[in-house]
């Protein structure tokens, strides 16, 4: 298989909070701002194995900033690194006020896709090589993240996780 680029993957999602995604004080409702993160970062998966993805995982979502009604959002996804069969997705979310011309991050995570063959069954993904100094510490701590959702998964012991354990021993 071909290794790919993470700008391969590069997928920009754009939409408008409209009054029916907002909560009671006119911020865009976190679940619906999530349900827009899966879908770009689905994109950007698809893009880099060009196959059918599913969410295996969503990592720590954090809240920076809220999104206020007639703002836009502006979702960057990009693949960070791609194991066997999964890849994990970097989201990095920002709130345009248009009328204020004023640009500011909202929010960021990290979701993880498995790629299906024709009977929706995990299939090989291409290897990344990343390319820039953010891409390529993106891609080393990506295996500190995947050890650590394994572990809260369950299906991985804390004393196999070599790449957690070398960040606390001397």
């Amino acid at each position: 298989m071909e290794p790919r680029k993470p700008s391969e993957s590069f997928v920009v999602m754009t939409e408008l909070v409209l009054p029916n995604d907002t909560n009671v004080f006119g911020n865009l409702m976190g679940g619906r701002l999530m349900y827009w993160m899966d879908i770009a970062a689905a994109l950007a998966a698809g893009k880099h194995c060009n196959a059918p993805v599913v969410t295996a995982s969503v990592d720590n979502i954090s809240f920076e900033a809220p999104i206020k009604l007639g703002n836009v959002v502006n979702i960057q996804a990009k693949v960070t690194r791609a194991f066997s069969t999964s890849m994990e997705v970097h989201l990095s979310v920002y709130g345009e006020d248009l009328t204020h011309q004023y640009k500011y991050k909202s929010n960021e995570a990290y979701y993880t896709f498995v790629a299906l063959d024709p009977n929706r069954k995990p299939r090989p993904v291409p290897p990344l090589v990343p390319e820039t100094d953010t891409e390529k510490l993106l891609f080393e701590g990506a295996l500190r993240r995947r050890q650590l959702r394994l572990i809260l998964g369950g299906k991985m012991k804390p004393n196999d996780a070599t790449e957690l354990k070398a960040l606390f021993q001397p």
